[in-house]
């Protein structure tokens, strides 16, 4: 094979990777309840044997509530905009507001609401493990 069909076929590879990878990101903004917008920003592997990084932008209307459900992996929550009640399991309820964070352990359940009068907005980081399912909702 020549150099340049070898350089062709390598391009043609990469581009098949990056569309496989879009159409096989999560589409959760279409199970989404009124009121609630999720965002898929970015998704990368970690040097982490089987780990991926996640970042979601969260908005939630005023008075809208995420109920009470659990991610696979640590999330990392950065408030954008507005104010946040957030229910932990094992927690007081804790009110955030921009500029504030917050660290939710794998594994724990756990509901939002916007308890302000604008939109509420997050940046959430997942680090997860590859394939398994981002939001599992709670019995």
């Amino acid at each position: 094979m020549t150099s340049t069909m070898m350089k062709a076929t390598r391009v043609l590879a990469r581009a098949g990777v990056i569309v496989a990878s879009l159409l096989t990101i999560p589409t959760a903004e279409a199970q989404q309840p009124a009121g609630i917008t999720r965002t898929d920003l970015q998704r990368h592997d970690l040097s982490a044997p089987g780990r991926e990084a996640v970042q979601v932008r969260v908005d939630i209307a005023p008075g809208k509530a995420f109920g009470r459900h659990s991610h696979p992996g640590e999330e990392i929550i950065y408030v954008l905009a507005g104010t946040f009640e957030y229910d932990i399991e094992g927690r007081p309820p804790a009110t955030l507001k921009a500029g504030d964070v917050l660290f939710i352990p794998a594994g724990t359940i756990h509901a939002a609401k916007n308890v302000g009068d604008v939109t509420a907005s997050e940046l959430a980081t997942y680090i997860v493990e590859k394939g398994t399912p981002l939001l599992t909702l709670a019995k």
